[in-house]
């Protein structure tokens, strides 16, 4: 049986992809900031009970080291971060600590631990930033314009470097907006599904939302699990 660790699995992507490793007969560790018992979108899948909780902090390298050395995992994704742009500006600090040195905190843990583990770090099409062709391709320039694509972009080229410095299996996906229920109220589709609820029951009257230039397109987060 493959064993297989998510960092961030309370999250959509994270719950999606743990569902498809246990369907696929993983043994599934998951670690959270949320409690992955008292997961919605664990529960919403049916899968809560089938994952084990494994407590590990991307701030301290110790304890990765010591969630390493125990599960000895085949395959790692980390989808660990934080993730929300607007809250970058606000905690810039914050956001590298987890975005960009929790990644390398997590690279040089399975270099010295589990070096034969496969590494997959979720990356951003946010990192083309307003730049190069529409559509955009892969082979576009980056230029990140928050202190969360910044962070971002810190992790990618570092996975980049443990493959090649270091002959890990680390891959990065440039993951464009993908969106499925189990997104988070505060990203603009469920805030526009939300509203619409709220609006048709009476509990408001009006949506609002930010930015009104930004125009992207999407995919279903469910789909997108199975190329990661």
């Amino acid at each position: 049986m493959k064993k297989a660790l998510i960092t961030g699995v309370c999250g959509q992507d994270g719950a999606y992809l743990a569902q498809l490793l246990l369907s696929k007969g993983y043994d599934v560790y998951g670690a959270d900031i949320t409690r992955v018992a008292d997961s919605w979108r664990l529960r919403e899948l049916g899968i809560n009970g089938q994952i084990k909780d494994t407590p590990l902090d991307l701030l301290e390298l110790k304890n990765i080291i010591g969630v390493l050395d125990k599960v000895q995992p085949d395959e790692i994704y980390n989808f660990a971060a934080q993730s929300f742009v607007p809250n970058s500006y606000n905690s810039p600090v914050q956001t590298a600590e987890v975005n960009a040195m929790g990644v390398i905190r997590l690279l040089e843990s399975i270099r010295n631990v589990c070096p034969c583990s496969r590494f997959f770090q979720a990356a951003t099409g946010e990192l083309l930033g307003q730049m190069g062709d529409v559509p955009q391709i892969e082979s576009a320039e980056f230029y990140p314009k928050s202190p969360y694509t910044i962070s971002k972009l810190y992790a990618y080229w570092t996975t980049i470097n443990y493959r090649e410095a270091y002959g890990l299996h680390a891959s990065n996906a440039l993951l464009f907006n993908h969106e499925s229920p189990l997104r988070g109220e505060e990203f603009v589709t469920r805030k526009i599904t939300l509203a619409a609820a709220c609006i048709r029951k009476g509990l408001q009257d009006k949506l609002q939302v930010g930015n009104l230039d930004f125009r992207r397109d999407w995919g279903y987060a469910k789909e997108y699990v199975e190329g990661m």
